[in-house]
Parts: structure tokens; sequence; C-alpha cells
């Protein structure tokens, strides 16, 4: 059992998608006076966090002990438990696992747009596979009609809300593909939901 004052760090950046999932549950979880953000490079070779976590991947969080949790879903899980609800998600039964697949869809849009803007971060626009990239968008596209179809609840927040509305806000900062015309029922549920929840604004990746 950990102590009930124990404080935690997040490695993270204020513009990673996932991390800011973890951000969001944070806030609605009330834990923010207990996790402190240090900012981490997955670029860099010396940086702390590839011993932290071996994929060198964001987010991460640390306990006092020095033990290291990793991915985003396994730190809500967490966070979840430590603040003693089931408020993201249910503990047990078929809702618990119909909405780890919901927030699994969610995590796939924003792990396809992440790799299209990896693509033009990484190669060189002559090495561009187009069929790779075809991919991607194929992942997104379908990913988001199946939320267009079928959006969340606007009055509730979950693992579901969370990482759609990190999925939306990541594709409208790095804009990898256009989403907003062919998805209104989407556009109107981001915005009905960030007037609901107020972790939405909180986490917002800061203006460039």
């Amino acid at each position: 059992m950990l102590p009930p004052t124990e404080t935690f760090i997040l490695r993270s950046t204020l513009t990673s998608p996932f991390g800011r999932k973890v951000r969001m549950a944070i806030d609605v979880l009330g834990l923010g006076g207990r996790v402190n953000i240090v900012p981490a490079d997955t670029l860099d070779e010396t940086d702390t966090l590839r011993a932290q976590n071996p994929l060198g991947k964001l987010p991460c969080l640390l306990l006092a002990d020095g033990t290291a949790l990793y991915d985003s879903r396994v730190i809500i899980e967490f966070l979840q438990e430590l603040a003693g609800t089931s408020k993201l998600l249910a503990p047990s039964g078929l809702e618990r696992y119909s909405t780890l697949t919901r927030a699994v869809l969610a995590d796939g849009i924003t792990d396809a747009a992440l790799l299209l803007v990896y693509e033009g971060r990484f190669r060189d626009p002559a090495t561009f596979s187009e069929r790779w990239l075809r991919h991607q968008r194929g992942k997104v596209a379908r990913g988001l009609a199946t939320f267009e179809a079928e959006p969340p609840p606007v009055d509730r927040t979950d693992l579901v809300s969370i990482g759609l509305t990190c999925a939306l806000g990541y594709l409208d900062w790095r804009k990898p593909m256009a989403w907003r015309e062919d998805h209104p029922r989407l556009v109107e549920w981001l915005t009905a939901y960030g007037t609901f929840e107020p972790a939405v604004e909180r986490t917002r990746v800061p203006a460039k």
C-alpha cells in the first residue's frame, strides 16, 4: 500500500498526446498536487528516460522507490486505483472491456497520426512511402468514422473520452490529415465535451 501522501514524477512533455491523456486523468482524479511533470527528450540518448523506460517513450510515471510505470493506459489505471474510484474504467465486467476496446481505438488513431507526422520528421521527402502513408491514413479514417457514427456521451469522462479528446487534439495541432469537414458529429462532440470537462482546456497543448 502506498503512503497517502506519496508524490510521483511524470516524464512527459506538454505536447505529447499520450502524455496529455495522463495529465487529463490526473486533473479529473484530483491528483494534481501529487504529480510533478519532468520533461523528457525521446531523441536524446543521454536522457534518463531510456533507463526508466527501455522503449524511450512517453509518458512514464516514476514512484518514490524508483518503480517506473508505462504506457498511458497502465499509468491511468494505477492513478485511478490510487484515487480510490472507478470513474474512468469499470473494475470488471463487459463495461470494462467495452471501454478498453473503444479506448484502444482512440489510441490507435493517435498512433497512426504520430506515424504520419514521424514520416515527415525522420525521412527525406524523396524517400516517403505513399503506400505506408495511405495505410496510416486509412487507420485514422476508419477510427474516426467509427466514432462519428457513435460519439461518446458528452456528459461523461472516462478512458474513451479522454483518449478521443487527445487524438482529435493531436490531429488539430499537428494536422497530419484533415478531419473536421467529414466528421461534423465529432466536431460537435469535441466542442460540447470541452465545455463539460474543464480538464480539456487545462491540458491543451500550448499555442505555437
